[in-house]
């Protein structure tokens, strides 16, 4: 059994593409650009909010626009990041079991910490051990710097030794396949988020579920 189970947020735990879509075409409008449909959006989210404004400018990430856009996301997504957000089915009562059985909880996203972190608070607190966003001082994902210092987080809660063997990751990205793999850890892919089975087979996931029921199976088979 794992001592820890580690879960990406976006596609993940929250269905959180609405608000993000709403908050990017509010900056787009904002500038005369054209807005984006929310299945343009749905892949365009996994590499942070920076890389989200480039995707809807067609690649520009150094432009003043791209600065403007950027900056007014941003400041929307900070008061409107619940508006229509909400948990996928099972979530809630997966993540209580998990506690239940003595596992440690922790919730590592490319999504701006405060974003995380406000969110974790609305809908996880109280069960999720440790919530970590994208900051200047740590790597995003994939790369594997922010799901060691999840550990590291944990190990300082629980003041036990984790290894990763000890560990799994869930998320449901071609970006969360990749930073399990960088993190030499074990990953499920979830079925329900912004990607979807085939998606994540073809980008390297071995487990996949389909129900938050199938992920505890999942996890304890491990």
């Amino acid at each position: 059994m794992k001592k820890a189970v580690i879960f990406d947020l976006d596609g993940t735990l929250l269905n959180t593409l609405e608000d993000l879509a709403d908050s990017l075409n509010f900056a787009l409008g904002k500038h005369n650009y054209p807005v984006c449909t929310y299945e343009q959006v749905r892949g365009y989210v996994g590499d942070g909010a920076a890389v989200l404004v480039q995707r809807a400018l067609n690649g520009d990430g150094e432009s003043q626009l791209y600065k403007d856009v950027f900056a007014d996301f941003k400041i929307h997504y900070a008061k409107n990041n619940n508006n229509k957000t909400s948990p996928y089915g099972g979530i809630i009562d997966l993540l209580k079991q998990l506690k239940q059985k003595g596992l440690l909880i922790a919730i590592v996203s490319n999504k701006p910490d405060f974003a995380v972190k406000s969110l974790q608070e609305v809908y996880f607190k109280g069960i999720v051990d440790c919530a970590l966003g994208q900051n200047d001082n740590t790597p995003k994902k994939p790369a594997p710097d922010m799901v060691l210092k999840a550990i590291t987080n944990l190990e300082n809660i629980s003041k036990t030794v984790i290894s990763k063997d000890e560990c799994v990751y869930i998320g449901d990205s071609d970006v969360d396949v990749m930073t399990a793999k960088n993190a030499q850890m074990d990953m499920i892919g979830v079925n329900w988020g912004f990607r979807g089975k085939e998606f994540l087979l073809a980008h390297g996931a071995k487990i996949t579920v389909d129900t938050a029921e199938q992920l505890i199976l999942a996890i304890e088979s491990l």
